[in-house]
């Protein structure tokens, strides 16, 4: 009665196959639904809009404390707008110079969103002349009154050509910035996308079938972005989450396509009907896109882990697309195929027709592979050693914040905040000490000794008196640090001002109530990366967990759980080897378009990580699900795993292939970080498409042969079982 029960429970369940079969049964159904919800999904995207983090909300650490004592007294400052007046070529003009600031005032006092217009300040050598606008209103004021200042210098630029007239601000190079990135992006679809369409016609030699994983990529990145728009309002974006949503979706929602695609298309040469082709193909490639995607979302949930407001959005972002990605490859395309039939594979391209029925036959990876199944033992040796020695570099990887630095060095807004941190030096970065307690004098008098030995011990110059609250129980005394941005001195003289002057200046009797911190950029940079690096081990720890139990229930091994944690971490590994040689050396500068910093920006190492380790199981599984059919219909031991890699090769390779593109695509943006994410993942993914699936993959499973023999008596899930044990049997054509 028990067994009855548990039977009847079971093949209740929903299945992939169950899903498939429903969605082919009622094809116009699930193709018209799936268009009224992407339709909805940009209309909601279109009227509600995105919610951006605030700057105070990305903030954590000491600096974060310092930054809520200042907005607790009121005592933000204004957003400030810089007018820098220089001679273009040779001595600056003092009268022109003059005369050109007076015409700027005149332009901007009173204009809108303009608060107040100071007075013109000289640098040291009279080579330059400074005019600070203060904008009104908060931080996202600012942003929308900045073009008032641009525009009065354009027209100021236009009646002095003797002159250059730059704009130095954080509202400016933000908006330059976001202007540079939305370019970016824009070229890099323009040339991803023909190239993906470009590698699937290759794959497929068809037009129709090389079409259908992009436009079912693209709907499902729209799809994602408009579910994300309502859900930022709890999950705020901090301004990356469209770039990696429309990253993430392309790469994995042509893969899961694909996958699907060409197992239904293998099963069709077999003799199979289109219906019991689309049916088998669920069974077997639908099951193992499900178990992929659920490990990517394992994965990705380690950005959550980290608690902060940049990871936890890309986090929700990216769990999103892969869910959306999965469900669009399950239901949406077999209800494509099913109405479509034999059209799928028109029109042909007769070359590439011919080519893809020989790259489907496994001929080159089984030549390849020959030699692994020979001799095991040296295979993977051999590949252990070139995993590690790509690897071997990451012992030198230094990481470090963003800065000047390592943003577009042709944008204009950048090289005039470096010609501004020159001429004058007090505008630099800043450091900020907080202190809030009962008595304003000591307070006062506190900080006074501070400022003193700051400028004694040259860790910071004082730009202004300090601000105090009405109250007077909360001041800031406000230091330029003393080096340019990203100077090693400046965190130097964060960490003395917290660990030695400000304690020894506050004393141990401080008022009952009172609190003290440093702030300011520099601080939020050290802040920021401090967190990362403490995240980073619960991340890793969180990610490889989950996904080696995920894989152990999956295939009911903990052989494999294992195998595949030892897999990832060699995989990434390698990337982050390549990574580190690439980034933290100069040798590839030229060939990149950028500046080497030595230095690779915080948060990539994080994130590729969490990334590198979901998309890398999508080969992985793939592999696994064809060993595990292949053992199930009888195949002995040793052939299931030489069928299992020749019979994914052809796909496993147009994936990788265009994966690799998209990715490498990234690293030709003009934003470092994103050159750093782009080579990371194209990278991880070449090595774990050839090295680790060709070589080293086979070769440990045929020396784990007796702990895995039993794979093939694992019970499929119901819904499956049907189809599943029958798929190998079926004669090739």
């Amino acid at each position: 009665m028990r067994g009855n029960a548990s039977r009847d429970r079971s093949a209740r369940r929903p299945s992939v196959t169950a899903i498939t079969r429903w969605c082919i049964s009622h094809p116009w159904r699930t193709i018209a639904g799936w268009l009224v919800v992407v339709l909805a999904a940009i209309t909601t995207a279109a009227l509600v809009p995105t919610q951006t983090a605030t700057d105070a909300a990305t903030v954590v650490g000491e600096s974060g404390r310092a930054a809520e004592l200042v907005r607790d007294a009121g005592l933000q400052q204004p957003e400030v707008e810089t007018l820098l007046l220089t001679a273009r070529a040779g001595t600056l003009d003092p009268a022109q110079a003059q005369e050109a600031a007076a015409e700027l005032r005149q332009a901007l006092v009173g204009g809108s969103g303009i608060a107040t217009v100071g007075e013109a300040e000289w640098s040291a050598d009279r080579g330059a002349l400074l005019l600070p606008v203060t904008l009104l209103g908060d931080e996202a004021g600012a942003d929308d009154h900045v073009q008032t200042v641009l525009t009065a210098g354009e027209q100021a630029q236009a009646r002095h050509p003797a002159l250059m007239i730059e704009q130095v601000g954080s509202a400016s190079l933000d908006a330059a910035v976001n202007e540079r990135v939305g370019e970016d992006l824009g070229s890099g679809e323009a040339l991803g996308l023909p190239i993906t369409f470009g590698i699937l016609l290759v794959a497929f030699g068809a037009v129709v079938a090389a079409g259908i994983p992009v436009l079912l990529a693209f709907s499902a990145v729209l799809l994602t972005l408009g579910l994300y728009a309502p859900l930022s309002h709890l999950v705020p974006d901090a301004g990356s989450v469209a770039n990696v949503v429309l990253l993430i979706g392309m790469a994995v929602g042509v893969d899961y396509a694909l996958f699907f695609l060409k197992r239904q298309r293998d099963e069709r040469r077999r003799g199979r009907t289109s219906t019991e082709a689309i049916e088998v193909a669920a069974a077997t490639a639908g099951r193992a896109i499900v178990v992929s995607g659920a490990a990517v979302v394992v994965a990705m949930s380690g950005l959550l882990v980290t608690r902060d407001v940049v990871f936890t959005g890309l986090g929700v972002g990216t769990i999103l697309v892969v869910v959306v990605s999965v469900l669009t490859s399950v239901t949406v395309l077999p209800a494509l195929l099913v109405k479509l039939g034999g059209a799928a594979d028109r029109p042909r391209v007769p070359l590439l027709w011919r080519l893809t029925d020989r790259m489907g036959s496994g001929a080159l990876s089984g030549r390849m592979l020959r030699p692994v199944l020979a001799r095991p033992r040296a295979a993977a040796a051999a590949a252990f050693l070139v995993l590690l020695a790509l690897a071997a570099p990451v012992l030198g990887m230094r990481v470090h914040e963003a800065t000047l630095q390592t943003l577009p060095q042709d944008l204009p807004a950048v090289q005039a905040a470096q010609h501004l941190q020159q001429r004058f030096p007090v505008e630099g970065p800043r450091i900020e000490v907080v202190l809030h307690g009962e008595d304003a004098t000591a307070l006062r008098g506190t900080l006074a000794e501070v400022a003193a030995a700051a400028a004694q011990d040259g860790l910071g110059t004082p730009t202004e008196d300090v601000r105090t609250s009405g109250d007077g129980r909360t001041g800031v005394l406000t230091l330029t640090a003393p080096g340019a941005a990203g100077a090693a001195g400046n965190e130097a003289a964060v960490r003395t001002l917290r660990t030695d002057v400000l304690p020894h200046a506050v004393g141990t009797d401080w008022a009952v109530g009172g609190d003290w911190a440093v702030g300011g950029d520099v601080a939020e940079g050290i802040d920021r990366r401090d967190a990362m690096s403490g995240s980073l081990p619960w991340v890793v720890a969180f990610v490889l967990v989950l996904t080696m139990a995920m894989i152990g229930v999956a295939f009911r091994s903990r052989t494999l759980a294992a195998l595949t944690t030892v897999l990832n971490l060699l995989s990434v590994g390698a990337a982050f080897g390549v990574l580190t040689l690439v980034f933290t050396h100069s040798w590839a500068d030229g060939l990149l378009g950028y500046t080497s910093t030595g230095a690779i920006v915080d948060w990539v190492p994080l994130f590729c990580f969490v990334v590198l380790v979901g998309l890398s199981m999508d080969y992985h599984v793939f592999v696994l699900s064809r060993l595990r059919e292949a053992l199930r219909a009888g195949v002995p031991y040793r052939a299931a795993v030489a069928d299992s890699v020749r019979g994914t090769a052809s796909v496993v390779t147009s994936a990788a292939l265009v994966m690799v593109s998209i990715f490498a695509v990234f690293a030709t943006l003009s934003m470092v970080e994103m050159k750093q994410m782009g080579v990371g993942l194209a990278v991880a993914i070449l090595v774990d498409a050839t090295v680790v699936r060709l070589v080293l993959l086979p070769a440990l499973l045929l020396l784990l042969q007796p702990r895995l023999q039993g794979l093939g008596g694992v019970r499929p899930d119901a819904g499956a079982a049907s189809a599943e044990p029958s798929v190998v049997a079926q004669p090739a054509g």
